[in-house]
């Protein structure tokens, strides 16, 4: 996508998919830079406490070890805390749309429901905001991956689990709002599939899963 047709790019989707090297990929083929939103996640947590804002808070200090809870659980906790970090997006985007200088946004945590309203915010700034979804359903894929990235973590069975089913989720959500679903296989492919998803002419992506 080096001729690029639009000021913000969100891509979505839940860990281990891939989400950082595509948009690294992104960024370098149209002078953009990346935003990673975990580095927004952590800062909102240190801004606030359990107490303070619960809903930021499930998986930090104090609170019970992911390991302890079932994949369902978990599934859960994660869910509720994408969507209390919806404003904090919202923030981010809107700060973006100040500025003439591309970026990409990524990060587990970006719901459908956030990214479908910053399409919308940008559409009303005269800016173009698009938003794609990463999705990898597989979890004995996504536990290979975290073997081949994290090796020192030994196999992660569970944590590739709630991946899948949040991975699954992500791409519903995303599809009720109208907002495009790459599918990660074949990964020789999955830029050209992200470029066409995206709109390289400068259509928005539109509801499809490529």
């Amino acid at each position: 996508m080096t001729n690029r047709t639009w000021d913000l790019i969100l891509i979505g989707g839940a860990s281990g998919v891939g989400k950082s090297l595509a948009a690294a990929r992104l960024a370098a083929g149209t002078g953009a830079f990346v935003v990673e939103f975990d580095d927004v996640v952590a800062a909102a947590q240190e801004l606030t406490t359990a107490a303070q804002h619960p809903g930021l808070h499930h998986f930090t200090d104090g609170a019970v070890p992911a390991r302890e809870l079932t994949p369902g659980r978990v599934l859960e906790l994660q869910i509720a805390t994408a969507e209390a970090l919806e404003p904090a997006l919202i923030g981010v985007v809107r700060n973006r749309l100040t500025v003439p200088v591309p970026a990409v946004v990524e990060g587990d945590y970006l719901t459908p429901a956030a990214c479908a309203r910053a399409v919308a915010l940008g559409r009303a700034a005269g800016r173009e905001v698009r938003a794609v979804f990463l999705h990898e359903g597989d979890a004995d894929r996504i536990a290979a991956n975290y073997a081949a990235r994290e090796p020192e973590d030994g196999v992660q069975t569970d944590r590739a689990e709630v991946s899948a089913r949040y991975s699954h989720w992500l791409a519903d959500g995303a599809r009720r709002h109208a907002l495009p679903v790459v599918d990660c296989r074949p990964w020789p492919t999955l830029a050209e599939r992200m470029e066409r998803a995206l709109g390289a002419d400068g259509a928005p992506g539109g509801q499809i899963s490529v």
